[in-house]
């Protein structure tokens, strides 16, 4: 009975042991390199509204943008590199409002598309989120959701 009773406490001590070093994931940044970095703050504030933060490697060819809660964008000027231009390559932000926010597009002179590739028009995904699709300054490709 002893043996049981140590085995079933070591058994349990193990189990919470392992909860208790359990790893859990949560989404922290998105880096991306530009071309230029004057174009490509000028896109994420004024276009996508995103808040400059402290950039913590005060290097001048970085800047970090939040994204809302914990997240953030680092921005990062390497102007030799290539973005590949593939669609299904991209980054997704929520809209409140998906008409204000093409309508803020169209003030900018920023052209998007829906998944199929129809210029200004949006598609809707199967559960009923409307979407965009748009490209930076450096040819990343944007995917806008809202209602």
């Amino acid at each position: 009975m002893k043996k049981y009773v140590l085995s079933l406490v070591f058994t349990a001590f193990s189990v919470c042991f392992a909860a208790a070093q359990e790893v859990v994931l949560s989404f922290d940044h998105y880096a991306v390199l530009v071309k230029d970095l004057d174009a490509s703050t000028d896109f994420y504030q004024d276009v996508l509204g995103l808040t400059e933060i402290e950039d913590k490697t005060n290097l001048d060819h970085i800047r970090w943008f939040s994204m809302g809660g914990k997240t953030e964008l680092h921005v990062i000027e390497k102007p030799d590199f290539t973005v590949a231009d593939e669609i299904g390559v991209h980054f997704a932000l929520r809209v409140s409002d998906l008409d204000a926010f093409m309508r803020r597009l169209g003030q900018h002179d920023i052209p998007f598309k829906n998944w199929f590739g129809l210029q200004g028009r949006t598609n809707t995904r199967p559960d009923g989120i409307r979407q965009v699709y748009l490209q930076d300054p450096s040819g990343y490709w944007i995917e806008v959701n809202g209602e």
